[in-house]
């Protein structure tokens, strides 16, 4: 199959991620995949094995999602949104692909719906109309007014042959989160977990003992890494480390480097993964990727979802994984360091969490989901 894989992000890079996680999946199956990409280069992610195409960058003014900013940090002109609508009708129009995969889109990113439309118009306007799917995480951000599910339904109606929800039903169905109506429900396809293999320790141990403290990939965090500066001054028996993501991490260290505190503070790393198992526990945001490696590792977590402007998907997340053992929630809002530090010290001392129960290989199940649905269709 010839797959192609439309992702934005704008904030972090989750999104991102996933859509990469899930192109490898089907490339080791020999499939043809292009992943294209609208938001911000993303050097930590690898493209490995798969061709790789960027959209002229977007991204969110903060978390004011309707307010795109381009390369040169002002709104995005018409001009600017024409080229990226073009740029991708000529790569369908170029690669027939069997398969088109829109990564959270109709549920989200309203603002590129002219995009979003102009993809799926030049796909179904191919000689051979490709598989459409919608690719979405566990939770979703709840749509803020009736409309907004109405409109997605009307999409999903229009162009989508099916919905992979990359959710274990046995955590997290949908409806958690959104409205499922009954058109809706019989598109969806639960995939489980979309995460690549649990990460073996690192081979020098590195992260051993420690407490990592991240925010992702991009430029968000501040106001935890600033709290976790002044914790490690409350907690001196153990070695801080706190990963600073996005393309300004150096900079923003500079900000928030304390001579008094002992943390050590660096850019987000890659192998970041390896260390979870040698921690002594972890702090951060609740965003898929990073729940996902808490439990894949097992590693004692505090979590302080991100919830600025309107975002309630990493606390309803956050909400989902606090009955499991060794996993503390704090609330960004009243976030002090001796919270944190006794919120560390419950999830360090609470029963090690088990490793099996979840079902992770939702990336493999999506490539079998989507030749099965392929089939049906071109039979």
């Amino acid at each position: 199959m010839k797959v192609l894989i439309a992702v934005t992000h704008l904030l972090g890079t989750g999104h991102l991620s996933r859509a990469l996680t899930l192109g490898r999946a089907f490339a080791s199956e020999n499939h043809q995949v292009t992943v294209v990409s609208g938001g911000f280069p993303a050097p930590q992610l690898s493209a490995q094995g798969l061709q790789f195409e960027q959209l002229p960058p977007l991204r969110s003014d903060g978390v004011e999602f309707s307010r795109l900013l381009g390369t040169d940090g002002t709104v995005a002109d018409k001009a600017y949104h024409a080229r990226r609508r073009q740029q991708i009708q000529a790569l369908v129009q170029d690669q027939q692909p069997d398969v088109l995969i829109t990564e959270l889109y109709p549920f989200g990113r309203r603002s590129l719906r002219a995009e979003f439309r102009a993809l799926l118009e030049a796909a179904h306007a191919l000689p051979r109309r490709p598989l459409v799917l919608s690719s979405i995480r566990d939770i979703l951000a709840p749509p803020s007014k009736p409309k907004k599910a109405e409109d997605a339904d009307a999409m999903i109606a229009a162009y989508y042959d099916g919905v992979l929800v990359h959710s274990d039903p046995k955590a997290t169905t949908l409806d958690v989160s959104w409205p499922v109506s009954g058109m809706l429900a019989s598109r969806l396809q639960y995939t489980g977990y979309v995460a690549p293999p649990a990460a073996a320790p690192h081979p020098e141990g590195l992260g051993k003992g420690e407490i990592l403290v991240s925010a992702g990939g991009g430029s968000v965090g501040d106001a935890l890494y600033a709290c976790a500066i002044d914790a490690a001054k409350l907690m001196p028996d153990y070695r801080w480390r706190i990963l600073v993501g996005g393309a300004d991490a150096r900079a923003r260290i500079a900000d928030l480097e304390d001579a008094g505190s002992p943390a050590i503070l660096e850019p987000a790393r890659p192998e970041f993964r390896a260390m979870l198992p040698h921690a002594a526990a972890s702090v951060s945001m609740c965003g898929y990727n990073t729940a996902l490696d808490l439990l894949q590792s097992g590693t004692p977590a505090v979590l302080v979802p991100f919830d600025a402007g309107k975002e309630v998907e990493q606390s309803l997340r956050a909400q989902s994984l606090s009955p499991l053992a060794g996993i503390e929630v704090e609330g960004a809002a009243t976030l002090t360091p001796a919270r944190l530090c006794a919120a560390l010290s419950r999830a360090m001392h609470d029963t090690q969490r088990g490793l099996d129960g979840f079902e992770f290989d939702g990336a493999h199940r999506s490539v079998e989901i989507a030749a099965t649905l392929l089939r049906r269709q071109r039979a």
